[in-house]
């Protein structure tokens, strides 16, 4: 067992020092949640006693429901019903509403006309999907998936089952798009494979640019769009994007639901990504004959609160004023990385040089604070301040590696349910963890940090344990 051990003292609440002043202007954009969310208020146990609210800022991993989102889950739940072959009453609404989804999803993401709109679980499982129908003749590929060395796991292993090629991301934009044509004149890409916003750093690549890249030599390109999805407009008949993959956990709401939008001919001739009911049109002892459209990849009973919770977020997110959204993000971001970079010893990292803070970023800022396992920090922060964020290497171990951090870092990251408050929060309990340490005793259980001799209680229909039981520790031996 590893501890880490510190004379414990009670830690004093969060104190505002230099870097984390809030200025009137900054309080006006973002002093409230932009739209509301589901759990906003959540009281969150302190280590030293009492309670905080909770200050989520783990966003990029799983964001919270819309409050919306939520209301229309309990409005349609009472009609819930298999899809597609049922005559009752239910079953047809549950089938209006799902493939009505498709549509909305669509719209959203400005797709063309004859895109299709399939349902997966996630991102992960969409870009799978997509993976098993690579055009092939005679058993072989037609050519290679090409992918940055930047990219989340998502977009980096189900390549890796196909013929693929990497391409190391220069420290710049420029030099990075620069890198990726002089591989694609090699010759013998069909697929460019590129994230549209780093999960790691939240810097933003130029899809549109990239699109034309690749359809100049003869390629088609797939955009993961998992963390883009959740912050900016996106249009992929006018920026000419193939294939787009986001998931609703990312997108407010996290009801186990994805989609992959794009062009139909590579889906309607792949391999059906779930054998199954539904996926065909006449099913033999010794054969079958599949589907084409999204049912071909869609066995099986499908997620149909998944899908309409999806669809409903992003009718939500597709009436913000782009303005004043975009506002809200920018003004916690630069508050936030202007308060990190004024605090002895943390480093905020990022991938490009020539990334432009205003424009090019998400919601996300990653750092580190010297002399401090990542871990524990986050541990720290959650136990005695009651702040919430990432800890690790993100699922994108590549990229952790080439920024110099392979035990990995911490990311905050937020969004529509953020306040300037939660920012303020997480610079308050860096600010007091590098001026008198930690206030508490920690251990490593099951490969995490936690706080010794927990006393906390958690709700009557939880575990009481810190959650650590089976954590992937992701890292190797």
């Amino acid at each position: 067992m590893t501890t880490a051990t510190v004379s414990p003292n009670t830690a004093a609440q969060a104190r505002p020092g230099t870097s984390t002043a809030l200025s009137a202007d900054r309080l006006a954009i973002a002093g409230r949640p932009l739209s509301a969310v589901t759990g906003a208020e959540i009281q969150a146990p302190l280590i030293q006693g009492g309670h905080a609210r909770y200050a989520n800022l783990d966003y990029g991993a799983s964001a919270p429901a819309l409050s919306v989102v939520s209301a229309y889950l309990n409005e349609i739940l009472p009609f819930y019903a298999s899809v597609h072959r049922g005559a009752g009453y239910a079953s047809q609404i549950s089938t209006s509403v799902y493939e009505n989804s498709r549509s909305i999803v669509r719209d959203f993401v400005g797709g063309r006309p004859d895109d299709s709109v399939i349902f997966t679980r996630n991102t992960t499982d969409s870009l799978n999907l997509l993976a098993g129908c690579l055009p092939a003749t005679d058993g072989r590929n037609l050519g290679d998936v090409l992918y940055l060395d930047i990219e989340h796991h998502a977009n980096l292993l189900p390549w890796q089952g196909v013929p693929h090629r990497s391409v190391v991301a220069a420290d710049t934009l420029t030099g990075t798009v620069e890198a990726i044509r002089a591989e694609l004149e090699q010759g013998g890409v069909s697929l460019l494979a590129v994230t549209g916003a780093s999960n790691v750093t939240g810097e933003i690549l130029p899809i549109r640019a990239l699109a034309a890249l690749a359809h100049e030599h003869g390629a088609r390109i797939v955009v993961d769009a998992a963390q883009l999805a959740p912050h900016r407009r996106i249009d992929i008949a006018a920026d000419d994007v193939d294939y787009l993959a986001f998931s609703g956990h990312k997108l407010y709401a996290p009801f186990g639901s994805g989609v992959l939008v794009g062009r139909p001919d590579w889906l309607d001739a792949g391999t059906p990504h779930l054998a199954g009911g539904g996926a065909v049109r006449e099913a033999r002892l010794d054969g079958v004959s599949w589907a084409t459209g999204p049912a071909r990849h869609e066995g099986g009973s499908p997620n149909v609160l998944g899908a309409a919770t999806l669809a409903r977020a992003t009718q939500v997110i597709a009436a913000l004023d782009q303005n004043r959204w975009h506002a809200h993000e920018s003004a916690i971001r630069s508050f936030l990385v202007e308060g990190l970079e004024k605090i002895d010893g943390v480093t905020v990292h990022q991938i490009f040089k020539d990334t432009d803070p205003e424009t090019d970023t998400i919601g996300v800022v990653n750092f580190s604070v010297a002399g401090y396992d990542a871990g524990l920090v986050a541990a720290y922060l959650s136990a005695e301040h009651g702040v919430g964020l990432r800890d690790g290497r993100f699922c994108a171990h590549p990229l952790l590696k080439r920024l110099g951090l392979p035990s990995g870092s911490l990311r905050a990251s937020f969004g529509l349910g953020s306040r300037l408050e939660d920012a303020q929060r997480l610079l308050a309990g860096i600010e007091e963890l590098r001026r008198t340490g930690l206030g508490w005793d920690y251990v490593v259980d099951a490969g995490r940090w936690v706080p010794a001799n927990d006393t906390r209680t958690y709700p009557s229909w939880a575990p009481n344990t810190p959650g650590t039981a089976g954590a992937a520790p992701c890292i190797e031996d």
